[in-house]
């Protein structure tokens, strides 16, 4: 079973720095696909980064050169996704998913939201 766990999140000042951690629990398998949503309450849950198992990345307009996804680079399998944030701004604040699918034919699509595995969100708040 799938099990998804983030890490990482916390409270920063704007200008400050967090890196969010997500792992498959159970065991180590490979997905095509690995992206890091955040959602703010009473707002749609936002897609912010995905990489795709050759090492694609896409990224949402508004933390473009300043977050980077990756992948654990040792092993030649996608079963971790970091999310390094730098110059964290307020509007950065929100809940942090981790989704993950096997599939990635629709990974680098700007509108696919549609993911097998969720994680269950870590908190990132950044005060001005």
């Amino acid at each position: 079973q799938v099990r998804l766990a983030e890490s990482g999140g916390g409270s920063v000042q704007a200008g400050g720095s967090l890196r969010l951690s997500c792992v498959d629990t159970d065991r180590a398998r490979s997905f095509g696909c690995m992206a890091w949503f955040r959602q703010v309450a009473g707002k749609e849950r936002e897609k912010v980064a995905v990489l795709r198992s050759d090492g694609r990345t896409r990224y949402e307009d508004s933390v473009k050169g300043r977050f980077t996804v990756s992948n654990d680079n040792a092993k030649n399998i996608l079963d971790i996704l970091y999310l390094e944030m730098n110059n964290l701004k307020p509007e950065d604040t929100g809940l942090y998913y981790c989704a993950a699918d096997h599939s990635s034919g629709r990974c680098l699509e700007s509108g696919n939201v549609n993911f097998e595995y969720w994680g269950q969100g870590t908190q990132v708040s950044v005060s001005s």
